[in-house]
């Protein structure tokens, strides 16, 4: 199968892509490559020809990205709901309406099968309980906001001759190539790596659904795999289990104490906006017989595996921070327009 991947040089988009090249598929990448390109690169090496990329932005899309492709999986946008309040109008331009115009495209060259990375994040704001796809959701901030207007779109282009499928992610998790400290259970890691100290805002009593990067790849491959009659304008939610943030503390602070590291959890008040929703992932399991397995605490032991604990100051990188790295690149170019000169 050739498979397009956008936003393939990002922390999902890499993993997805070892994973369909360890099958035998090919696959094409196309990314703004915000990161850089270096993780990619190593894996077209070790690829061959398999494995071809291009700098592009799905804000403008070229015809010439879709040539002999048979399904795509699309990642590409700002990633959470930090990163599009950032930048609201370039959320609303990528993750909304590059992803409409990206499937209307497909669908216009008779590529049938498209994988939507949506988000867990349009359960939020509900209130009490366990949800499932049937559940009627009501978007508050950007993010989730862009989200269901891609979400919606997919669904109406959906037909006997075009296959949407959605994936509502729950917040991911793990190691990747395109590494980042900025999500829950990597960011706990992170502070008890370098402060040996873990904030419970509000106690830790907000339930996520979380789910390892890997499982979310193998989602994707899954939704790429199956039969449309299975997954053609279908929802699922993808995600290991729900979990409270306290418990992923202590997963962490565990992890670490049994490596020498102390590691404290403190309460802190709630911040303002308050994150806290379930779901269920009992209709992915049912209609693919796949269940996303990898354990926090397992993903834990494998990011330290990566994590050189003796040197944390490359933990630092702001590259590793969505928010962090927006914001250097700014400034960079705001230097490059003052002082074209230097640059």
């Amino acid at each position: 199968m050739n498979v397009l991947v956008t936003g393939g040089g990002g922390y999902i988009g890499l993993e997805l892509c070892r994973q369909l090249l360890e099958r035998g598929d090919t696959v094409r990448v196309v990314d703004r490559f915000f990161f850089g390109d270096a993780p990619l690169a190593r894996l077209a090496e070790q690829s061959g020809a398999t494995l071809t990329y291009v700098a592009g932005d799905v804000r403008e899309l070229d015809p010439a990205w879709l040539e002999g492709v048979d399904a795509v999986s699309h990642l590409a946008g700002l990633s959470n709901d930090p990163t599009a309040e950032y930048n609201p109008e370039a959320n609303w331009q990528m993750n909304a309406i590059a992803t409409e115009r990206l499937a209307e495209a497909c669908k216009a060259r008779g590529i049938t099968r498209f994988v939507f990375g949506s988000s867990a994040s349009l359960y939020d704001g509900i209130g009490p309980g366990m949800f499932d796809e049937q559940t009627a959701v009501q978007p508050r901030g950007a993010y989730s906001l862009s989200k269901k207007y891609a979400e919606d779109a997919l669904l109406r282009l959906g037909d006997a001759r075009f296959a949407p499928v959605v994936l509502r992610q729950g917040t991911v998790y793990g190691w990747s190539p395109r590494m980042r400290f900025d999500l829950v259970v990597n960011t706990f890691l992170k502070d008890a790596a370098t402060v040996g100290k873990l904030y419970l805002h509000g106690g830790g009593w907000q339930w996520r659904p979380l789910v390892d990067v890997g499982d979310v790849a193998r989602a994707h491959i899954a939704c790429l795999r199956a039969s449309a009659d299975l997954v053609g304008g279908e929802i699922f939610n993808v995600m290991q289990e729900n979990y409270q943030v306290r418990q992923l503390a202590m997963l962490v602070a565990g992890s670490l104490s049994l490596r020498g590291r102390v590691v404290t959890l403190e309460e802190a008040p709630l911040p303002k906006l308050v994150r806290d929703y379930r779901m269920s992932n009992l209709k992915l399991t049912q209609r693919l017989g796949f269940t996303p397995a990898v354990t926090v605490l397992e993903s834990i032991d494998a990011m330290l595996q990566e994590l050189p604990l003796d040197d944390v100051g490359w933990l630092a990188n702001p590259r590793w921070y969505n928010i962090a790295w927006m914001s250097l690149l700014e400034e960079v170019h705001a230097a490059q327009r003052a002082f074209p000169t230097i640059y």
